[in-house]
Parts: C-alpha cells; sequence; structure tokens
C-alpha cells in the first residue's frame, strides 16, 4: 500500500512557475507507475502527465513543452515542474500511483491534491 501527500502548490501569476512534490510511504514505491491528474471546478479530472517505474515519461497537449515530470525512487518522490503557467492550468493537482496509463481508473491511489491557481 502507498500513502500519497502532494505539496508546492500555491498562487502564481501567468508565466510563472511551480513545482508540485509527492511524498510517497510504503517500500515499494519503485514498484509503481506515477501520475499527475488536476480537475478545475465543474469539470472531471484529467490527465496531466505520467512516468514509468523505468523512467519512461509522458505528458498531455495541453502541457507538453511547459510540465516536466520526475522521481527519485532513493527518496520515494515525484516532482511536476510546471513552467509558463497559463489561467487554464487553474485547479486542483493529484498525484496517483498505479500502472501507467493516461486513465484515472488505473491508478488506486491518490494523494489529497494541492491547490494550483494563476492569476491572469
Amino acid at each position: 500500500q502507498v500513502q500519497l501527500v502532494e505539496s508546492g502548490g500555491g498562487l502564481v501569476q501567468a508565466g510563472g512557475s511551480l513545482r508540485l512534490s509527492c511524498a510517497a510511504s510504503g517500500r515499494t514505491f519503485y514498484s509503481y507507475d506515477m501520475a499527475w491528474f488536476r480537475q478545475a471546478p465543474g469539470k472531471e479530472r484529467e490527465f496531466v502527465a505520467l512516468i514509468s517505474r523505468n523512467g519512461v515519461s509522458t505528458s498531455s497537449d495541453s502541457v507538453k513543452g511547459r510540465f516536466a515530470i520526475s522521481r527519485d525512487n532513493a527518496k520515494n518522490t515525484v516532482i511536476l515542474q510546471m513552467n509558463s503557467l497559463k489561467p487554464e492550468d487553474t485547479a486542483a493537482y493529484y498525484c496517483a500511483a498505479g500502472i501507467s496509463s493516461s486513465s484515472r481508473r488505473e491508478y488506486d491511489y491518490w494523494g489529497q491534491g494541492t491547490q494550483v491557481t494563476v492569476s491572469s
């Protein structure tokens, strides 16, 4: 079992950057594929980026070239570096552990979320 805790959210102006962290507990973190999803008010939770247990990553078209996902298995941590932020990036961001997929149904463990607000 894995417990996930996100941090690093906040308020930033358009064009700025934020770095989200996801700290995982449990000795099997290295065996999970990890992902970030986000959910804006009134919208469904959507895929942002994922990184496999082997370090292969991908991201959604809406953030490609602006966001980067990384992981440190020694520290049980997943990072989402967000650059060139836009107001439409405003959402609650969630870390998830499961099987490499853009579908939230493939993830068994979720954090509580961290809020990102981008002002114009």
